[in-house]
């Protein structure tokens, strides 16, 4: 069994242009301050990281990984959601995708998606810089249109969108596993890679590839209606990254699972600071511990209620109270004896 690291937090939802939000140093001190050990960060925030020189220079990454470490903190992964969701897009999101690209990149989807390799390997090799055995990213989606299949999916569809799914992906793959690192898709809605079946599709369309992993998140199963605990039992030697984020699920005479199209306070399943909906944590903790996953725990907020500062705030000790230092010592050691041969056959009536 291992020890789960951390607290830490990703900084993509706590970005502002007022301090100390708008800067590594002031976000690397107010993070250190609250009691957070590791940070995860969002590549597509210049004012964080250059992430094409860190993946040319050595040097930058040490600097800065020093500046980081000064404040008593370490990266736990680098993050490239957005541009992994730019990997693949069906045209019906174009539009609205295109915000995640720069300028020069938008009402050209060949052109976007380029733009988006050259991110994703720029991020192998910077996270190979920086000493990263993982990564957390988005799948993108080409069939997440078809998921709730009227009218009905033709023969052969899915089979195709998870294999250009995987052609995209596995150069990629490839250079990430050439630096060590595993790509951790975070399993969620939108993605094509959103529960445990269609993990499985994507890894058998790579060839069972070394390099796809798991960005274990419940906050997004509570809201498909999934066993959160039981994934980790079918998944655990894929889990390599994991955020803690709560939810809560509830249906009601007008609303379900699809929402109907309203805000996200409106909607039956809605995403909440820690300890505010209905994850239970304590096993989750227990699981990941059970089965040695070697995972930094990092706090995502993402509530309609209460504040990123507050939740930030309760999030590290959240964490910090429910990570389990790994017994190396069994209970009842005290109680045994040597190893010897002879008396072992004799307790088992073959001597």
């Amino acid at each position: 069994m291992k020890t789960i690291k951390g607290p830490a937090v990703f900084l993509a939802q706590f970005m502002d242009d007022k301090e100390p939000f708008n800067s590594l140093d002031g976000l690397c001190q107010w993070a250190a301050d609250l009691g957070y050990k590791g940070i995860q960060i969002p590549t597509w925030e210049s004012r964080l990281i250059d992430l094409t020189l860190a993946g040319e220079s050595k040097d930058y990454c040490d600097e800065l990984q020093g500046k980081i470490r000064s404040y008593g903190l370490e990266i736990t992964e680098l993050s490239t959601h957005l541009q992994g969701q730019l990997i693949a897009v069906h045209p019906a999101y174009d539009l609205m995708f295109d915000n995640f690209a720069p300028e020069d990149c938008k009402n050209n989807p060949k052109k976007r998606t380029e733009w988006a390799r050259a991110q994703l390997m720029s991020a192998a090799k910077a996270s190979g810089h920086l000493g990263l055995n993982a990564h957390a990213t988005f799948s993108g989606a080409l069939l997440w249109h078809t998921w709730h299949p009227w009218p009905q999916r033709p023969d052969g569809l899915v089979e195709m969108g998870f294999a250009e799914l995987a052609k995209r992906w596995t150069p990629l793959l490839n250079e990430f596993q050439d630096n060590g690192v595993a790509v951790c898709y975070e399993i969620h809605p939108g993605e094509d890679l959103h529960d445990g079946v269609t993990f499985e599709r994507f890894l058998e369309a790579t060839g069972n590839h070394k390099a796809v992993n798991i960005l274990y998140d419940p906050s997004h199963f509570v809201l498909q209606q999934l066993d959160y605990l039981a994934y980790i039992d079918h998944y655990h030697e894929f889990i390599k990254a994991f955020h803690v984020k709560d939810s809560e699920f509830l249906p009601d005479g007008k609303r379900g699972a699809f929402g109907g199209y309203g805000d996200w306070k409106d909607r039956a399943g809605r995403y909440r600071s820690l300890g505010d909906g209905q994850i239970d944590y304590k096993s989750v903790f227990s699981k990941l511990t059970e089965y040695g996953c070697d995972v930094w725990a990092v706090m995502e907020w993402e509530c309609v209620i209460k504040s990123p500062e507050q939740g930030a705030r309760e999030g590290a000790k959240f964490i910090k109270d429910r990570i389990i230092e790994a017994t190396q010592k069994r209970f009842d050691d005290f109680a045994g004896a040597e190893i010897d041969q002879a008396r072992l056959k004799k307790i088992l009536g073959l001597d």
